[in-house]
């Protein structure tokens, strides 16, 4: 192994975080915001809008798009704390709706969960 090799759990980890975890977190999102009942819609609507924003501002530059005061500004957003704050504020509202009463198909909270620990055990592990 030489010395300026990155580790493969690093290479992992900056994968699954550039182009695995938001994707996900927004199918969940979806699938919540199209079955759930009440209160519990709001929450994973606003985790969809951010996680497509996140996969958008992710996509713009292979589009053309990276340009304007939009883009700068959820680019600084997405190198925020790493590039954690992004993946973090969504992930935290669709937390929210597995607090909420009456959410359905719990099976949702259980799958985001396993995707946020891998991404914080990921974080922790390349730290």
């Amino acid at each position: 192994m030489e010395f300026f090799e990155p580790s493969p759990v690093l290479l992992g980890f900056l994968f699954y975080k550039k182009f695995l975890f938001l994707p996900l977190l927004a199918a969940l999102a979806l699938i919540r915001v199209v079955v759930g009942h009440g209160i519990a819609r709001w929450p994973a609507l606003i985790a969809l809008f951010l996680s497509a924003g996140g996969i958008a501002t992710t996509f713009a530059p292979a589009a053309g798009l990276a340009e304007g005061d939009l883009y700068v500004a959820a680019a600084q957003f997405m190198a925020e704390g790493g590039g954690m704050a992004a993946l973090l504020v969504p992930a935290a509202f669709f937390l929210i709706c597995s607090i909420t009463p009456r959410a359905r198909w719990r099976w949702l909270d259980v799958i985001h969960i396993v995707l946020l620990l891998i991404l914080l055990g990921l974080w922790w592990w390349t730290s």
